[in-house]
């Protein structure tokens, strides 16, 4: 760790009480990551938590630069500070005895700031984490095509294939590589054998790693994301040539998601790469987090498209604006459909008692495609 300052240097007053780096990320500990799962540390702002999905302050002053300093560093080695001062960002992880935290450091207007990810070191059992049909059971049977898991930063993605992957872990004979930036759940070869490579300290780029990757045997492959057109490029290609792949995008659903897989290349390669992304996606999975109505945390909603002959065929001829359609039909609870739109996973929330209407209405994408299916959706 850096010299000047450690985790439990306690640089800072909240409540009365003098606080270090170490207490504030104790709040998690007492929490757990799905109610609590990010602090952020500016100047000019007390230390603020992300509590089921909304920004709270704690009771304290607001941080000068000195104490934003103290804090920050405490998490970070000589080196590491040294690469923010000439970078003016860094990504870092820190390990504790109860959480694994996902580190971004960076400079903005009022000076130094931090926003600090907790992920839990348990990974939930796949059938806990909320999926609203039997589509994981067929994910992890999988032996070669790509899943897209998409959503919003905090959305849950990494937890999603986190949990797949340790099921497949649990019960495949094989070979699985990871490729992220930076590691955020540790896994565990059980019947697998997995490695972890961690971009910037194992590997320079994800395009090097998924080169290097396709050499070593792989039988499953995790992009982290998929941030740019070469990693995109051999990421589909893992997934053509007979491993199955995870990855992840920033995009709200999943038509937007084939949207930005497309949008990532020049116009005259568009169809090549429509045409690619119509054989090797198996699975586009869309999340979003909502508040709990019990107030007890948050749950996942879920968007599911499933590439059947009919979505690879829009995709191909890129007349995505008809995949909907092909959502709100193919429902059924079987391997050919299991299709659902976020909006009727909302409904279904809603109806189970689970959200409140106010609060999915908000998360949905189309407030009129929601209000009907809260109409048409029978409770469980």
């Amino acid at each position: 760790m850096s010299s000047k300052h450690s985790l439990d240097e306690k640089v800072y007053e909240a409540e009365g009480r003098p606080v270090s780096m170490a207490d504030l990320l104790g709040y998690f500990s007492r929490m757990g990551a799905m109610r609590v799962s990010d602090l952020h540390v500016k100047i000019g702002c007390p230390p603020t938590f992300r509590k089921d999905g909304t920004l709270q302050p704690i009771k304290g002053p607001a941080l000068t630069a000195v104490t934003a300093e103290a804090l920050i560093f405490s998490m970070l080695s000589d080196k590491e500070v040294a690469l923010l001062q000439e970078k003016r960002s860094i990504d870092s992880s820190l390990i504790t005895e109860q959480f694994q935290f996902r580190l971004n450091v960076f400079y903005e207007n009022d000076g130094l700031a931090a926003a600090i990810r907790a992920l839990e070191s348990d990974i939930p059992p796949v059938e806990n984490l909320g999926f609203p049909n039997a589509v994981w059971k067929d994910i992890v049977e999988m032996q070669q095509g790509l899943v897209l898991l998409t959503g919003i930063t905090g959305a849950g993605k990494s937890t999603t294939i986190a949990s797949l992957l340790a099921y497949i872990s649990a019960t495949r004979r094989c070979r699985i590589i990871t490729l992220e930036d930076p590691i955020e759940y540790r896994l565990h070869s059980r019947q697998a054998m997995i490695s972890q490579r961690e971009v910037g300290r194992d590997v320079p780029t994800f395009e090097r790693g998924l080169r290097d990757a396709l050499r070593e045997d792989p039988d499953v492959i995790f992009v982290g994301e998929m941030r740019d057109r070469e990693s995109t490029r051999w990421t589909l290609t893992a997934a053509e040539t007979g491993h199955l792949v995870f990855s992840t995008l920033h995009t709200r659903d999943t038509r937007g998601s084939i949207t930005r897989l497309l949008d990532m290349f020049p116009a005259n390669q568009q169809d090549e790469i429509a045409c690619q992304v119509s054989l090797g996606l198996k699975y586009c999975i869309a999340q979003k987090l909502l508040p709990r109505a019990d107030e007890k945390g948050r749950v996942v909603a879920m968007e599911i498209l499933n590439n059947t002959y009919s979505v690879g065929n829009l995709i191909r001829l890129r007349k995505l604006e008809q995949l909907y359609s092909q959502l709100q039909i193919r429902t059924r609870d079987i391997p050919e459909e299991r299709m659902v739109t976020m909006e009727r996973s909302l409904a279904r929330l809603v109806h189970a008692g689970t959200v409140t209407a106010q609060e999915a209405e908000k998360w949905a994408e189309d407030r009129s495609a929601f209000l009907d299916e809260m109409k048409q959706t029978k409770p469980d």
